[in-house]
């Protein structure tokens, strides 16, 4: 907040600036004058603003515009190609030190004519704050024109050279850095600086002793020599900010706790270091790994820069940007890579684990503490040119900052290092080389000179071969052989490459357009088709790392594009780039934004005919996550979060959650943790096609994986939480692994468990039945839960019963048994061998929701041959040597039956699994049958949250009947994220004030239940219902509901539809049962919708004109429904008719 004061003196105005949003363009727009359009020219706001690399607004108290000023990279007026501006301003004005690192163009400044002044210096000056590395802000403006007083103080006129053109053609005026935002003096501190110093350090003393620890100022200062030193930086000759440095640093515990083979050790290279060793394969094993593999880096030099000829990409190792090497030696290799999508986490006691050795002297020292003016915090990187002339022999500088602490400007020039297996160490380390002041950086088309250059760099990477060739073809012929363009780019300091990347043109900007919320961060409008460019390489010696953004900002000024993008293909898809691990881009995925996939319109083509979709809207391709920057958000940092949030589950309600974390705009989150027994799902397409074996909730499918890529962003550890450590803060996985947290998030669902046989009379059991089996599970004994789960046992029958005459036992209440028994029977298992023993229904809700569908199913089975045994109970089985069920014996209501038995398929049990219940009670947590939630999802830890079919609501709420299994698991999982993204996001939200007593009510949840799968029979159900407690369709509507349903065909002939209707005549349940597929995307948004809008459905029902509803939703008229962005014409439909009734009263 500043104030500014009119230019009569009589007024003061308090402003905030803020980036420039879309909506504050009309307020822009009543700004312009006469005079702009003089100064600047006509003007497209819009069309500014999506090519503005920075857009600023300030506001008043009421949020009104108050000024505007938008920045390019290049010049105004379009005085040169903005590809050549720099040589052009070399050409023409003398001694100036503009490079494209450190310069801005103003394009456009509007203000409120009494505040103009002081509008013009607030908003130049936090221009100047927000990025540290620009030193002058240029204007050109016709010769004939001025600028107005009160503009004239911020800009001096730079003057051409004598016969230049520009004399007699524009004027061109600059701001430097010292007018509005100087560079800090840092000096020794002093004990004179302690009463300046002691102002900022009261107000930050809690803060300073989160950060650093117990310190005392004068203690800091007094205790300076030749390991301790302490700077401090003054403004007017007043100290504002005070650092204190030490050069005894305990390398062995960071060596110990980070992986620092990138930075050899935070030593000196010594010729007796042992640094090619053997290394053990990560905790997340075998199942979960990539087709990388993981070996330590070579020897490194840390002398300078001339000593860097090669070094690989910053490895962003599934979302915690990190390094994988400085500087190299030449000759030496490396070949960094990762396991599947597990950051090294946990700890380990292993023996045989080496680790490298290093014999070499430290060369690091570290802060200590930092303590600075917030009106000056931006330039806290002016310490590190003292810090680093103090203690000369050394060439990195670390910082230890705990979790919990909000990123500060500082840390955002240094990088972060990778936490290794055993570190158990509450802070993240950041790093920063020596080189890394350096501002010579210079970004440049690449030439057939920089090609041996490029080769050194990129030597020891993966993917090396590619990128050189791609080099090669923009040297040579500036095309693939396919015609399509290529470019190259090179960045160089001191005339050494130290970065390439490579673009092409995006070719499938349609297809990105329609299944992609592109149009969150561009107006494509506004943008021309060329204009749109695919990253396809990008590596940058870490040491530079921090000069990320302005390298992509040089790809698109040079390579004349306003938007690049970046996709990452699934991990099964060979040929193509993968997670982060995987591919040369990993860098500059930090400085890119996820986007988040659109949901698509299943088209009935034939019937559309010459209207469908063009091909390269409807297209099949390989779904992949889209990343994306253009120059809006390439100078906008998202904020880090450091904060470890350990998910525990990866069911629905996780994946959910974690999703919405991944693609929220503003915030960046480096430790998300996922604790799961088979890794991230959807990684492997042949498990997928085996879930049919369990009923489907299509909350999520193999294609939204691929198009999260959840392991871009997420560590997964595999294995089961079998212990909860609350005061240390560390979950225990597998009984031996430790996986700390700052926040727990437990979604591990309940899971079909073995049934103990109860061996008695099924009047004797009912009252303890069902109970856990607590030894050994038989081998043939399957309680499938996941798509792993379902992989497993078809690979076991495909090997040992497919072929054999052994029957197979499906017992169970749910509607599991009835999609296992199909896929038996698909899998070509005799129908006779298939014996389907119903367990009582009493704990479990029923399995089909209506009567008629169940008779259906069961003349299907029985036309199959399956025997179908009702209302049993598992009394015992028998087990051979080799320890297989052979037989198994159920009770029921008139007498004993025994089945021989190869196979055992058991879904009558459902319940918490046992090791995360003895987990939980074990943690004490509150634990009433289930886990005891509030309705904000806080257990009765306030670190720990839980969500899913795992809890239960506090009695408190006197709903006892009403779980989160009652809801739709994706929305659960979204609120469950929004919950917390409050402690992390500052960002007001727009919400109004809760009803009084509303933190005494459970939350209502408005997303449908959905239940999917193919039946025997073959028929295809689906059956979607309003969130709440189940029941049979039969029983669920009573004449007082007053609602109606419309049914068309029948279940026997395999066509059936029904819909029923509230009596808001608002569709609350839809059930089909066909023989054919059907879209079931799209049935799914005519849920909640009222019947006049399905194109006035119960006056065409009661005309007789409605005898097929699936033929009817195939209709044109439909498919705007079906849209995702139906929703949002709705809600300002709505909102337009509520502003006409505003209007008439």
């Amino acid at each position: 907040m500043a104030t500014v004061t009119s230019s009569r003196g009589n007024a003061d105005v308090v402003v905030t600036a803020r980036r420039t949003e879309s909506h504050d363009v009309p307020g822009i727009i009543s700004l312009f004058s006469p005079v702009t359009e003089d100064l600047f020219g006509r003007i497209d706001v819009i069309y500014l603003l999506e090519l503005s690399n920075l857009a600023l607004t300030l506001c008043n108290e009421k949020n009104e515009v108050i000024a505007h000023a938008a920045f390019l990279d290049y010049p105004n007026w379009n005085i040169t190609d903005q590809a050549e501006w720099e040589p052009f301003l070399h050409e023409n004005y003398t001694n100036n030190k503009c490079t494209p690192l450190n310069t801005l163009f103003m394009h456009l400044f509007v203000a409120k004519e009494e505040y103009a002044a002081g509008c013009s210096q607030e908003i130049v000056r936090r221009a100047f704050i927000l990025l540290p590395e620009l030193q002058f802000i240029l204007l050109f403006i016709p010769p004939e024109k001025r600028l107005e007083l009160d503009m004239g103080n911020v800009f001096e006129r730079m003057m051409p050279v004598p016969g230049s053109p520009m004399e007699r053609g524009f004027t061109l005026l600059a701001c430097p850095r010292h007018r509005c935002h100087p560079q800090l003096y840092v000096r020794q501190a002093r004990m004179e600086d302690y009463d300046d110093l002691m102002l900022i350090w009261t107000p930050q003393s809690e803060t300073l002793k989160e950060t650093y620890g117990e310190y005392l100022l004068v203690d800091l200062i007094e205790r300076e020599g030749e390991e301790n030193q302490a700077a401090v930086c003054e403004v007017g000759g007043t100290a504002v900010g005070f650092m204190s440095l030490c050069s005894h640093v305990n390398v062995s515990l960071f060596q110990e706790c980070f992986d620092l083979g990138p930075f050899h050790g935070f030593c000196k290279p010594h010729p007796e270091d042992i640094l090619k060793v053997p290394r053990k394969p990560s905790v997340q094993g075998d199942k979960d790994e990539s087709n990388q593999t993981s070996q330590k880096p070579e020897p490194v030099s840390s002398q300078n820069l001339e000593h860097v000829p090669g070094a690989d990409a910053a490895v962003q190792k599934d979302g915690a940007v990190t390094v994988s090497q400085t500087e190299l030696l030449v000759g030496n290799g490396i070949n960094i890579g990762s396991k599947g999508s597990a950051a090294p986490l946990l700890e380990t006691d292993e023996e045989g684990d080496l680790h490298p050795v290093y014999r070499g002297a430290s060369n690091v020292f570290r802060i200590r503490l930092l303590c600075i003016d917030e009106k000056y915090e931006s330039r806290s990187l002016d310490f590190l040119h003292y810090a680093f002339n103090v203690f000369p022999d050394r060439d990195l500088c670390v910082i230890l900052v705990p979790h919990h602490v909000p990123e500060f400007p500082l840390i955002r020039s240094f990088v972060r290092a990778v936490p290794s297996c055993i570190s158990m160490l509450g802070q993240e380390l950041y790093v920063f080389h020596r080189a890394g002041l350096l501002t010579s950086f210079n970004v440049r088309k690449a030439a057939t000179s920089d090609l041996q250059g490029v080769k050194m760099l990129v030597e020891t990477l993966s993917l090396n071969e590619r990128l050189w060739n791609d080099s090669k073809i923009f040297t040579e012929t500036r095309r693939d052989p396919d015609g399509m363009p290529v470019q190259a780019f090179v960045a160089e300091v001191l005339d050494q490459i130290v970065g390439v990347s490579v673009t092409r043109d995006e070719m499938d900007i349609e297809y990105i357009q329609s299944h992609y919320t592109i149009e969150d961060f561009i107006h494509f409008n506004h943008h021309q088709h060329e204009e749109h460019g695919h990253l396809c390489h990008f590596v940058l010696n870490p040491v530079f790392h921090h000069y990320t953004k302005y390298f992509l900002k040089e790809i698109l000024r040079l390579g004349h594009k306003s938007s690049l993008y970046y996709p990452i293909y699934p991990e099964y898809v060979e040929g193509k780039f993968q997670h982060p691990c995987a591919h040369s881009l990993t860098s500059a995925l930090h400085y890119m934004a996820p986007v988040r996939p659109r949901r698509q319109i299943v088209y009935p083509l034939q019937e559309l005919g010459v209207n469908a979709p063009s091909e390269q809207v409807s297209k099949d391709q390989l779904k992949y996550s889209l990343n994306h920057t253009n120059r809006k958000l390439v100078l906008e940092s998202k904020v880090c979060i450091n904060a470890r949030i350990v998910v525990v589950g990866a069911s629905d309600v996780g994946i959910s959650f974690l999703e919405t974390l991944i693609f929220w705009p503003r915030l960046k989150f480096n430790n998300l943790t996922l604790i799961s027994i088979h890794g991230l799902p959807g990684k492997d397409p042949q498990s997928s096609k085996y879930r049919r074996f369990l009923i489907n909730s299509h909350c999520f499918n193999d294609e939204d994986y691929a198009q999260m890529s959840l392991c871009s962003w997420v560590n997964v550890v595999v294995g089961k939480m079998t212990g909860i450590n609350r005061s240390a803060k560390y979950v225990v996985v597998s009984k031996e692994k430790k996986v700390p947290y700052d926040y727990l998030v437990l979604c591990t669902g309940e899971s079909y468990q073995a049934l103990a046989p109860m061996g008695a009379g099924i009047s004797e059991v009912t009252s303890q039945w069902p109970q856990r089996y607590m030894e050994k599970v038989p081998s043939n004994h399957f309680t499938l839960n996941d798509a792993q789960d379902c992989l497993e046992a078809a690979l076991w029958l495909e090997e040992n019963l497919i072929s054999s005459t052994g029957n197979v036992i499906v017992y169970g209440n749910t509607i599991d048994i009835y999609t296992t028994v199909e896929t038996l029977l698909s899998f070509g298992i005799d129908g006779s061998r298939i014996h389907l023993v119903q367990a009582l229904l009493s704990s479990a809700s029923p399995r089909l929701a209506d009567a008629t569908l169940e008779r259906t199913v069961g003349e299907a089975l029985a036309e199959a041959g399956v025997a179908v045994h009702p209302d049993s109970v598992l009394a015992q089985w028998g087990q051979d040597d080799h320890g297989l069920i052979t037989w198994a014996a159920f009770t029921t209501a008139s007498n004993l039956l025994q089945l021989q038995c190869s196979a055992f398929f058991s879904f009558a049990y459902r319940t918490l699994d046992y090791e995360t219940f003895k987990a939980v009670s074990d943690a004490c947590l509150v634990f009433d049958g289930r886990l005891v939630i509030d309705a904000k999802f806080h257990t009765s830890d306030a670190s720990i949250r839980a969500a899913g079919p795992l809890t239960k609501f506090s009695r408190r709420y006197f709903r006892d009947e009403l779980t989160h299994s009652n809801f739709n698991s994706k929305e659960i999982g979204f609120e469950l994220a929004a919950s917390m993204l409050s402690l992390f996001d500052s960002t007001p939200q727009p919400s109004s004030e809760p009803p009084e007593g509303s933190d005494r009510l459970i939350p209502m949840y408005r997303r449908c239940k959905v239940q999917g799968g193919v039946l025997p029979g073959g028929y295809n159900y689906l059956h979607i219902s309003k969130p709440g407690i189940p029941m049979p369709l039969d029983l669920e509507h009573d004449p007082c509901d007053r609602g109606m349903e419309i049914v068309t065909g029948e279940a026997s002939h395999g066509n059936y539809f029904r819909m029923h209707f509230s009596r808001y005549n608002m569709v609350d349940s839809i059930t089909c049962f066909s023989k054919e597929p059907f879209p079931v995307s799209n049935y799914i948004c005519l849920y909640g919708q009222h019947e006049r809008l399905l194109n006035d459905l119960y006056y065409r029902w009661r005309a007789g004109q409605l005898t097929d509803l699936y033929s009817y939703f195939r209709e044109p008229w439909s498919l705007a429904i079906y849209h995702d962005r139906f929703i949002d014409l709705q809600k300002e439909l709505r909102q337009t008719l509520m502003s006409e009734q505003v209007r008439k009263m």
